[in-house]
């Protein structure tokens, strides 16, 4: 079964579970000597995974087994918080009966989800810049996303989705929904939104972002923050580019304190985001060590704001500057590797109660429950591009006939994607550039 993971979890349509969505069948056709499954969770308010790690602890441990085995690693880890209590006992019953598997616990910091933080928390190495946990030894994938690596080798491909709903709702929850409801559908299972004018972030309050109520669940798609309107993280996420720019040019006061608490510069990667934000004011980094090409060592998490005395968006210029660059058709040549991490980086690192507060979400951080009913609907709209890649190519036409977990859309030939499955029984009603309709 090992031999043939790799083609299980391609046919079974498996990408990671957050974030941008890469090919899982692409990261384990691969060697490497540790495999990590990241548990961290560390969006704020996020439930998913630890939940998960404490009722599924067994079938976890056991795909990580299975993950260990295909890349030929010596050893497979599973990274968590040390305060998700349930998770942690839970993982520990399980383990005399994996004996290649430990868990690694850590504190409650602000990214500890960062696959290259999580590296070095784990293994003490340090990705290069613009690299990817390969490089050295290690591949990192996330809870729910080794699930299904398992569910795979029982013959289910990903027709659902693992989502946190919270916020202002009447009912936060965590629940396990069809691919292709729309983001107001699940919501209605957390009793709706308690504000009548009320915006929706897709994903954390740190790398989330704003999503209309009739957009689709997707594979990604990791929780749903409802926040009312004015609510301040709706001041950040809203800011034009032009207003966080002239910000910069006329409110940096070169403090540095974005840079102490970056978490790829803590790393050693050359990036220090109150240098760049020079070119704000000045035209120039005024350092020869410093060019516009170190933006691309940005992981986007956001938490140089939140470091800035004056409210300057560090991270959004330098989210302009890599696509200005990428448009230009010039891309990240940066690969150093720092032979150690930053002096006294254990103390810088950024602990999540105080970014909770600091976001306003400290009313908003509680438990949402994994629900345990079973949801059905009667219609799902399913989007061809649910991974990093090329969007699936359809496979059924209007009229067509289909079972839950029948193949819908596959793989273009010869290019990075992931196939596409009924989440629902029912008819195919509409197929168009973008979506695939099904109707029970």
């Amino acid at each position: 079964m090992e031999e043939n993971l790799t083609t299980l979890v391609e046919r079974s349509g498996i990408v990671g579970a957050g974030g941008a969505g890469f090919p899982t069948h692409v990261k384990l056709n691969a060697k490497a000597d540790t495999v990590i499954i990241n548990g961290a969770e560390c969006e704020p308010l996020l439930r998913v995974d630890q939940q998960l790690m404490a009722q599924q602890a067994g079938r976890l441990l056991q795909a990580l087994d299975l993950i260990v085995s295909q890349v030929g690693a010596e050893q497979g880890v599973v990274a968590l918080k040390e305060h998700y209590h349930g998770a942690v006992e839970a993982l520990k019953r399980e383990l005399p009966n994996h004996p290649k598997l430990r868990i690694h616990p850590m504190g409650a910091f602000y990214p500890a989800g960062d696959e290259q933080v999580i590296v070095y928390e784990v293994t003490g190495r340090i990705v290069p810049e613009g690299g990817i946990p390969l490089n050295v030894g290690a591949i990192v994938t996330n809870v729910e996303t080794a699930l299904n690596v398992l569910e795979a080798t029982e013959g289910r491909p990903v027709t659902e989705k693992y989502v946190t709903l919270t916020g202002a709702v009447h009912t936060p929850k965590t629940v396990k929904v069809p691919l292709g409801i729309t983001v107001a559908e699940a919501l209605a299972l957390a009793g709706g939104p308690t504000a009548a004018d009320y915006r929706v972030v897709n994903g954390g309050p740190m790398m989330g972002q704003l999503v209309s109520p009739e957009s689709a669940i997707t594979k990604t798609t990791k929780g749903l923050i409802v926040v009312p309107a004015g609510h301040p993280l709706l001041g950040s996420l809203e800011r034009p580019l032009n207003v966080s720019t002239r910000q910069a040019a006329t409110a940096c006061m070169q403090c540095s304190l974005c840079s102490e608490v970056c978490p790829r510069g803590l790393l050693g990667h050359r990036i220090q985001p109150h240098k760049l934000m020079r070119l704000a004011a000045y035209g120039s980094m005024c350092d020869p060590a410093q060019t516009p090409m170190n933006a691309y060592l940005c992981c986007g998490c956001r938490l140089c704001e939140y470091a800035c005395v004056m409210d300057l968006q560090p991270w959004k210029l330098n989210a302009n500057l890599k696509s200005i660059l990428g448009g230009q058709g010039i891309r990240n040549s940066l690969n150093n590797k720092p032979e150690q991490a930053a002096p006294f980086r254990a103390f810088k690192r950024y602990p999540v109660h105080k970014l909770i507060h600091q976001l306003g979400l400290a009313a908003y951080d509680v438990d949402a429950p994994m629900d345990g009913c079973a949801h059905s609907f009667t219609k799902v709209t399913l989007p061809l591009r649910q991974n990093a890649g090329a969007p699936a190519e359809p496979v059924v036409g209007v009229g067509d006939p289909v079972q839950k977990g029948d193949l819908i859309a596959r793989i273009p030939e010869g290019k990075l994607g992931a196939n596409l499955h009924a989440s629902i029984s029912g008819t195919v009603t509409a197929v168009d550039g973008g979506s695939i309709t099904i109707q029970s």
